[in-house]
């Protein structure tokens, strides 16, 4: 049975590469520094009362959740690369770089469309999950929206979009 796309994590090659080379980093390199602690651990005798044997489990036990939560990651990527072929061009989509001004202070901001795998809000790049992006989408240059988010409700006005 094919995967629905709400199974699938969104990104972009790149993110898909970087979360590779860390599965490897963390299969390889760390995965074996991790049993060389367990190793010392154990030498140094009664287990019950060895706090160095317990941290290097709990260490294990991070490091294994972690590599089935990236193997599942790369099991469920979907590469997006701006594929919406049915929004114009100037319109907004995924992938885009938006600038937008406040309407209520006259701030601008700009903002980068990724997959909620690269989101990071911090660095202008937000989800195509987020509230602002679902009140974006589809729209160009000089249209006015408003954004119900958690904070509160927000009205922007586009004042570039770059699809490059």
């Amino acid at each position: 049975m094919p995967e629905s796309i709400s199974n699938r994590f969104k990104m972009s090659q790149e993110r898909l590469d970087a979360i590779k080379e860390e599965l490897k980093y963390l299969e390889t390199v760390r995965e074996k520094e991790v049993a060389d602690l367990i190793k010392e651990a154990r030498s140094f005798g009664d287990l019950s009362e060895n706090s160095e044997y317990d941290e290097a489990k709990t260490e294990q036990g991070k490091l294994y959740s972690k590599i089935a939560e990236l193997k599942i990651l790369v099991e469920n990527a979907e590469i997006v690369d701006n594929i919406e072929t049915d929004v114009p061009k100037d319109a907004v989509t995924l992938g885009s770089v938006v600038r937008v001004r406040d309407l209520e202070d006259g701030f601008e901001d700009e903002y980068e469309i990724v997959g909620s795998q690269e989101a990071n809000p911090r660095e202008g790049r937000i989800s195509d999950d987020s509230p602002l992006f679902q009140a974006l989408k589809g729209r160009r240059k000089g249209e006015t929206v408003s954004v119900n988010a958690p904070a509160g409700m927000f009205k922007y006005e586009i004042i570039s979009v770059n699809n490059n």
